[in-house]
């Protein structure tokens, strides 16, 4: 193998830094020249590269965000554009790539592959949001749930002084996996998913109930893609049937950025370096993967077709502890 290149791609996450930082190192450390591709997709497709070093990648592990920068990229979504890519990518003799992202990461890697098999491809999994299969956790995902509980707390004491009843949305279009955990850790009167079926009586209901037992204020943990709505048309709802005087804060990118955990650095400084490993066996269209601290590998289309699940035991827990 020539060269080995990586690139962030989709929604940022903390700890991409890590990993960027172990992909180059650990490929110079094997005698192989690293390169940095910036802007994903679309800087493969316009061979926006640099010829990375050791100090490329020195002092970044403690940075959020991504220094190669993240962009979407209509273009690699047609054949022209992939060709393009892969022009770029013969061009500068690279012929293993890790990328590290999410499911639309993987999705267009699997493609580019299936077009232009000589290029092989592992990928990291880095998004906040935990929802690949494959992986207990991915890259950025407990940065944010940290993040996320943080700002919940600093959220009850001002709700605790006020007798107020908050709604605090988090991110999750599709999976609750932030929401949840936040919630927990928390104590959040109701955790809503877009896994379970919100009703809405019964959300009323128990916030009345608390209400009249003289509880001052409650916090309502809602994940964006909740069934009944973000947080705004929840508490609109909930606000003509309630007497809590109701407020909402929408944490939104607040999630994505920051310095990322000590168990962020260290998970992705592992993976990144096992995707390189996988790439000098001769492994490709597969994702690195952390199950019960072993490194596992899951193919491209594995990773994401099959979604990650809920724990029941943490929807209970939710229940019996509010």
């Amino acid at each position: 193998m020539k060269k080995i290149a990586v690139f962030t791609s989709g929604g940022d996450a903390p700890g991409m830094n890590a990993c960027i930082r172990a992909v180059v190192r650990s490929t110079i450390r094997f005698g192989h020249e690293a390169v940095g591709i910036y802007r994903g997709y679309q800087g493969m497709i316009e061979g926006d590269f640099e010829l990375m070093e050791r100090y490329s990648v020195s002092n970044i592990i403690q940075l959020g965000g991504t220094i190669l920068r993240s962009a979407r990229s209509d273009d690699f979504r047609t054949k022209e554009g992939r060709a393009k890519a892969y022009e770029q990518l013969k061009k500068a003799d690279i012929d293993g790539v890790v990328a590290i992202g999410g499911d639309g990461t993987f999705t267009g890697a699997r493609v580019f592959m299936e077009e232009y098999p000589d290029i092989a491809i592992v990928g990291c999994p880095g998004t906040i949001d935990n929802d690949l299969f494959g992986t207990d956790y991915t890259i950025g995902y407990d940065t944010a749930i940290n993040t996320a509980m943080q700002a919940i707390d600093n959220i009850k004491d001002t709700a605790n002084a006020h007798d107020r009843l908050f709604f605090v949305e988090v991110m999750g279009r599709d999976a609750g996996f932030i929401a949840l955990r936040a919630g927990l850790a928390t104590g959040a009167e109701e955790v809503l998913i877009p896994e379970t079926i919100t009703n809405m009586d019964s959300l009323v209901k128990k916030l009345n109930e608390d209400y009249r037992r003289k509880k001052n204020s409650s916090i309502v943990v809602v994940a964006e893609g909740d069934d009944a709505g973000g947080a705004f048309d929840i508490a609109k709802v909930v606000k003509e049937a309630c007497p809590y005087e109701t407020k909402v804060t929408i944490l939104g990118h607040l999630q994505r950025g920051g310095r990322p955990t000590c168990m962020d650095r260290v998970r992705a400084s592992n993976m990144g370096v096992s995707a390189v490993k996988a790439l000098l066996e001769g492994k490709k269209g597969v994702m690195i993967g952390e199950i019960k601290g072993e490194i596992v590998h899951t193919p491209f289309e594995n990773a994401i077709k099959h979604n990650m699940s809920i724990n029941p035991m943490l929807l209970e827990m939710v229940e019996i502890l509010a």
